[in-house]
């Protein structure tokens, strides 16, 4: 008797469960978020990396100079701030190489929405890594960004910029990354739909054995 109960209650969970799962879902694919946005483009660019069970993208681009320009972004943290259409930050890395060089020019950044023109970005870091190897945490990595002569971090920023990491890739990046955590949240929602609609129907099947 007191088996059956826990079985039923049981049940009862799962089908609760599966009714949640299932609104919550219907919620997702109903609502239109971001259409306020600035989509932006890849300008140069290409996807190189974008799996469906990854946080991040990667971007790549080679310049007419030779120079290889990679990006990685990832979205960041909430910050639900009044009045964005965007409620997160992109963390943004770029890496530049020159040609016949193992050097790198490391940048990690952050991009945010910007009600005038759509988004922008801030340099954090700057690094110079002898090649790709060199991620030792002793190795000097250079001063504070913000440390930096107010002229040199604007004269680096402007660099990025005329290697296509202009506003229409922000707009990019900061859109596309909350589009696809929203289709990864839904998918995440699926799995444990399915999930809890398995359990039920091996639950049915036992208790027809048992009967």
């Amino acid at each position: 008797m007191v088996r059956q109960l826990k079985k039923g209650l049981k049940a009862v969970q799962n089908l609760d469960l599966l009714k949640i799962l299932s609104s919550e879902i219907q919620f997702e694919l109903s609502s239109i978020p971001f259409q306020n946005a600035e989509y932006g483009s890849l300008g140069e660019f290409v996807m190189d990396l974008d799996k469906q069970h990854t946080k991040d993208v990667v971007l790549r681009r080679k310049c007419d100079s030779g120079e290889e320009v990679a990006i990685s972004a990832i979205i960041g943290t909430p910050h639900y701030e009044k009045d964005l259409v965007f409620t997160r930050d992109v963390l943004m890395k770029v890496c530049m190489k020159k040609p016949a060089s193992s050097s790198i020019l490391q940048f990690d950044c952050e991009v945010y929405e910007e009600t005038s023109k759509g988004s922008d970005f801030d340099i954090k870091n700057a690094y110079y890594l002898r090649s790709p190897t060199c991620l030792s945490s002793s190795i000097y990595r250079g001063p504070l960004f913000r440390e930096l002569d107010i002229k040199l971090q604007d004269a680096l920023k402007e660099y990025l910029i005329a290697k296509g990491i202009g506003v229409s890739l922000t707009n990019f990046l900061l859109s596309y990354l909350h589009k696809r955590e929203q289709e990864q949240y839904v998918n995440w929602l699926r799995k444990g739909e399915v999930f809890f609609a398995n359990n039920e129907s091996h639950n049915q099947v036992s208790e027809t054995h048992s009967a």
